[in-house]
């Protein structure tokens, strides 16, 4: 599920390309390298507070329980805000290769809404199910994705053979090369969505056993994938020419890459799994959208309706469904205003989503300190690693918005200053904690608690 959600074809095919055009070229490698183990960091923290808050909630039960219950409140809020964009921005990229996929393949032409339509009706049906029915489906597609990518990987190696080997992609010279600070936020933005693992705890059958297992995992292969594949994109195009070919056509790298060591077919197959693999990743936020909605419900934050379970799927189902109409009401207002689904509903709500979850890995980092000091506990993975973590990523999102028009591709004002909104969700909750600590603290007292679906005694924090 988390690995499907970090959608590799679309981060390799997208996210890479720009970072080797705008960042600093041939040393893209060796960035995602220092953010491969920066992550690593923060897991090592996030993953030491999964036996003491357990709850679906994540960012939010873990911010409230560290802090205090108006900051996790403010986060719950941001985290939902984050992930729509998130999700939004996914299902227009998808609709848009979608319909760019048939008029090239089959010169048949169809509106982009269509596909977002086609797309949103079949993942609230997914969602609404069992998430075994969901991980099933996202297994095909991520096994294909990693397949091909993997396979031109291996023939650009073989192609370059032992001797054409250039490893200078991770030395100092090339990583701390004019561009770094670009190269980093891309970086980072294509390891998001790891992080959600603890959101499925509480369907996890062993979860003090699985979700830091599937963290860990999700990082290092994630990072081993991406960085591998980065190296393999520069050696394709050799450390002196990959900056210019990049800036070139960024969109056409990789497809022009696989166009020339797998011909028409593999051109067409990549196009393909771009499709699917951005549709896994939408189904993958869709996911942790709706769990963040039946936390949030069951803590008495959002209505009691939304934190029903389905008696035989097990999933929260009315979430599910008031998700559909959210997505489906954001890509109906795109398409009436005739707005392009790449150029404008992906590039400005993917950026504003990116924003949004570094803001949370950020603040969950340098939490988790915070709530072992309170337990008098203190040791490099309690204390030290977030920290560390929680400072690099802080860093990394002032450069993310430093150069939140280097994200968009446009200078338009409404849309740069779409960050700005986080300030308005986080006084939104830190408003209604304050409210809820006054008129109803037997709700404020449940907000972040450690309360698991179907155990007998939920515990209190």
């Amino acid at each position: 599920m988390i690995l499907a959600c970090a959608a590799p074809m679309g981060v390799l095919a997208g996210i890479i390309p720009l970072a080797l055009a705008f960042g600093n070229g041939a040393g893209m490698p060796g960035t995602q390298l220092l953010i491969c183990a920066v992550m690593v960091l923060f897991a090592v923290g996030y993953v030491r507070m999964i036996p003491h808050v357990r709850n679906a909630g994540a960012f939010y039960a873990y911010i409230a329980a560290s802090l205090n219950k108006e900051a996790g409140i403010a986060a719950a809020y941001t985290a939902v805000v984050a992930y729509i964009c998130a999700a939004a921005s996914v299902l227009g990229a998808m609709a848009f290769f979608a319909s760019d996929l048939m008029q090239t393949t089959f010169g048949v032409t169809t509106p982009w809404v269509l596909w977002a339509a086609l797309a949103i009706a079949v993942i609230s049906w997914l969602g609404y199910r069992k998430i075994t029915m969901a991980a099933k489906v996202l297994t095909v597609a991520l096994l294909l994705e990693v397949g091909l990518i993997l396979l031109i990987d291996g023939l650009i190696l073989y192609d370059r053979g032992w001797s054409g080997l250039d490893f200078s992609s991770f030395s100092p010279a090339k990583v701390f090369a004019p561009g770094l600070g670009i190269g980093v936020i891309y970086a980072i933005n294509g390891c998001i969505g790891f992080e959600a693992t603890a959101i499925y705890q509480e369907e996890a059958i062993d979860r003090e056993r699985t979700i830091p297992r599937a963290t860990y995992g999700a990082v290092l292969v994630l990072g081993t994938f991406y960085v591998l594949s980065a190296w393999c994109l520069v050696l394709a195009e050799t450390p002196e020419r990959v900056q210019q070919v990049a800036a070139a056509d960024p969109g056409r790298l990789v497809s022009g890459i696989a166009l020339r060591y797998l011909g028409e077919f593999g051109r067409e197959a990549l196009n393909l799994l771009t499709v699917t693999s951005l549709f896994a990743a939408a189904l993958g936020f869709f996911n942790n959208i709706a769990r963040y909605f039946f936390a949030l419900s069951r803590d008495g934050l959002i209505p009691a309706a939304l934190g029903r379970v389905h008696p035989r799927h097990g999933s929260p189902y009315n979430a599910c469904q008031l998700l559909t109409v959210i997505l489906a009401a954001i890509i109906a207002l795109f398409a009436l205003a005739g707005l392009d689904p790449l150029l404008s509903l992906s590039t400005s709500l993917s950026s504003m989503g990116a924003v949004g979850l570094e803001i949370l890995l950020t603040a969950t980092s340098l939490s988790i300190p915070v709530f072992f000091a309170r337990r008098g506990e203190f040791s490099l993975g309690k204390t030290l690693a977030p920290l560390l973590s929680g400072i690099i990523i802080g860093i990394a999102t002032i450069l993310s918005l430093a150069n939140y028009q280097a994200l968009t591709g446009t200078t338009l004002l409404v849309v740069n200053s779409l960050p700005f909104l986080f300030l308005l969700t986080a006084f939104a909750g830190i408003a209604h904690g304050a409210y809820l600590r006054r008129k109803a603290p037997h709700t404020y007292a449940r907000v972040g608690t450690t309360q698991v679906e179907g155990d007998a005694a939920p515990a209190a924090a």
